[in-house]
């Protein structure tokens, strides 16, 4: 067993914290914006806040500040403040949410005495969409974020050639638009052990001959007599180019050079020495975060990303892991940022197999697949839910993902699609297991119209129903959300689940029959007319995916019903026809999720003008897939950054 290099005795505890003096500015990035309107936004701009003033405040003041006002704010809702500053990003949220509850009809309640014409409610929601014009033309906070512990793995690996699983140990993240861009004491010491592992694997013993690794990273031992700080600063100028994924500072130099210095000066060897110089590399936020490599001059408030910056921003977004030499050169070279460069590398990066780091990071949380391994079934029920058939039915939406991506498929494919990916633990979920045999997943054409795409998806299917019975309220949520871009309104409190029905009254209902009196209760049916119908058109797949004829009461399946703008359907194959008809929601949606996650914070103000604008363009190309990865990375938001003046 190789022997650690430890940090002396009276050395500070945790490398960390000679780097701290680097973190706080980093993170401090923020403020505000600046105001680059042209004529036709100025025009929007001054619309917006007419209706504002003429029918949208008379409209909250009316219906809403009784319940929802200084004096009264149920449920810790004020809308006295928006009404002041009605573009604020921090109420676009509460906005947003008004919104639905008031398209629903939630709001006002049905109980009040004061209730809105459908004309008002209309100009109102009309105005919601008028929002953005509200907000200057600004990139929006720009995030320093941390290395997810995925991207953390791949990077420790591309460096080094470790294993990624070395970050098992690291807390998951919490799936959502944001990163989390701070540091535990136990997540730091959670790091500095990481970087003990990866140091040791690097550097032999004193006694030892030098690992290859070794000597790529340190070279050749200077001469006696030589220089060895001159030489252990040339290392440190190779190990933080690549690490830091920029070139360092002069600064930033001195300090890994001092850490070279202290462990000279506690007697280790010029390559122990070098070894904990590269620890300290590790642990400091240059390598943690995704940091800026330029310095500002003063009076900006909106400048460009760096091409160092844009380069770990895109090998990030689509590989999970560093830019490779590459993209890296071209950063050098300060060509990165040019349009046509720029989008040749989003084709070079998204045709790599490196790629399906897009899937595992964005597809996963956006589909809820990232959900099945650990989501608990009644194994009387659905013993079939094996890890095996777990794994399946997620390599399935990953490889039907990237087929829509690599192949740059409209991004309709994703409802309406007649292929899928299978092998013989799953094909037995879709009835084709005679056809389909064997471990390896392969594409299969699918000949059953009812199936194709996400709507009819067994791992989506899963993880939209319950333990132990689907679920037609979660599959509607799901539909509306998560395709449709839709906002629907939390359920209220205390309502008590389908279980708590009087069994006697229910016996002899079916499971749809048992919801539509669940929805009679006037606090549940406005949003229950809206969700319960979509979820119903998948009722014939049950809670694990597979198709029947009947539910578990044994009632036949009614998969008929109605989504919201009046279209009807009597099947998931009709239901497929008329979302993936609704082409230009389905884009946006995907838009918003996506660039969302590519800026790792919720979109708010100008960034609603920047869907638009993505929108437009990509409809002219059939809303196609690489096309939209394309247009959100060289997007206004992308590629520039609000800093503090």
């Amino acid at each position: 067993m190789r022997p650690r290099i430890t940090l002396p005795t009276n050395f500070p505890r945790g490398v960390i914290a000679l780097f701290a003096f680097g973190l706080a500015p980093l993170l401090a990035l923020a403020a505000e914006g600046e105001l680059a309107d042209d004529g036709e936004f100025s025009a929007l701009q001054a619309e917006a806040k007419k209706t504002f003033r003429d029918q949208v405040t008379p409209f909250v003041r009316t219906y809403c500040l009784n319940c929802h006002g200084n004096r009264k704010s149920k449920g810790g809702v004020n809308f006295e403040p928006a009404l002041k500053a009605p573009g604020n990003a921090a109420f676009s949220q509460r906005w947003k949410q008004a919104l639905a509850n008031v398209k629903a009809h939630d709001m006002p309640p049905e109980d009040t005495e004061k209730q809105p014409t459908d004309a008002e409610r209309q100009t109102f929601l009309n105005w919601i969409g008028q929002i953005k014009f509200l907000s200057p033309k600004d990139p929006g906070p720009f995030v320093i974020r941390r290395l997810t512990k995925a991207e953390y793995g791949n990077t420790l690996h591309d460096l080094f050639g470790v294993d990624p699983a070395v970050a098992r140990g690291l807390p998951d993240e919490v799936f959502g638009e944001g990163y989390l861009n701070t540091l535990s004491p136990l997540q730091s010491e959670q790091y500095l052990g990481i970087a003990n592992e990866v140091v040791d694997r690097i550097v032999a013993p004193a006694d030892a001959p030098p690992t290859a690794l070794q000597q790529r990273l340190f070279g050749e031992p200077p001469a006696h007599g030589a220089d060895a700080r001159a030489a252990a600063r040339t290392v440190a100028r190779s190990l933080a180019r690549d690490a830091y994924r920029r070139p360092p500072t002069e600064a930033e130099l001195d300090v890994l050079v001092g850490v070279f210095d202290l462990g000279r000066d506690h007697h280790l060897a010029y390559p122990a020495a070098l070894g904990l110089m590269l620890k300290a590399v590790l642990v400091s936020p240059q390598f943690l975060f995704i940091t800026p490599a330029t310095e500002i001059a003063p009076g900006r408030t909106i400048v460009p990303l760096d091409d160092y910056q844009l380069a770990s921003r895109l090998s990030y977004l689509l590989w999970a892991t560093l830019p490779d030499a590459e993209l890296a050169g071209l950063a050098d070279r300060g060509t990165l940022h040019e349009p046509a460069i720029l989008q040749a590398q989003v084709q070079r990066l998204l045709l790599d197999p490196r790629s399906r780091a897009l899937f595992d990071g964005f597809g996963a949380q956006w589909l809820g697949v990232g959900e099945l391994a650990g989501k608990t079934f009644d194994p009387v029920k659905f013993p079939q839910m094996t890890g095996e058939l777990r794994s399946a039915m997620y390599d399935e939406a990953r490889l039907f993902f990237d087929s829509i991506v690599r192949e740059n498929r409209s991004v309709v494919g994703f409802v309406d699609s007649d292929y899928t990916f299978l092998n013989e633990t799953l094909a037995k979920i879709y009835g084709l297991e005679k056809t389909v045999t064997g471990p390896a997943m392969r594409r299969v054409q699918l000949t059953d119209a009812n199936r194709g795409g996400i709507l009819g998806m067994p791992g989506i299917l899963a993880t939209t129903s319950f333990p132990h019975r689907t679920s037609a309220v979660k599959r509607g949520v799901w539909v509306l959300e998560q395709v449709l871009g839709e906002h629907v309104p939390p359920a209220p409190p205390n309502v008590p689940a389908l279980e708590k029905q009087n069994n006697a009254q229910v016996a002899n209902l079916t499971l749809r029959q048992r919801t539509e009196l669940h929805r009679t209760d006037s606090v549940c049916t406005n949003c229950h007319k809206i969700l319960d119908p979509i979820g119903f058109g998948l009722e014939n797949f049950d809670a694990i995916g597979r198709w029947r004829d009947q539910d578990d009461t044994g009632g036949a399946i009614d998969a008929a019903g109605e989504i919201p703008g009046g279209k009807r359907f009597s099947s998931p194959q009709e239901l497929k026809v008329i979302i993936a008809a609704r082409q230009e929601e389905l884009a946006r949606n995907l838009t918003v999720k996506l660039l969302a996650y590519a800026l790792c914070r919720q979109l708010e103000g100008y960034d609603e003008i920047v869907v638009d604008r993505l929108v437009e363009t990509i409809a002219k190309d059939g809303y196609r897939m690489q096309s939209l990865i394309t247009a959100i990375v060289t997007s206004y938001p992308f590629t520039q950054r609000r800093i503090q003046n």
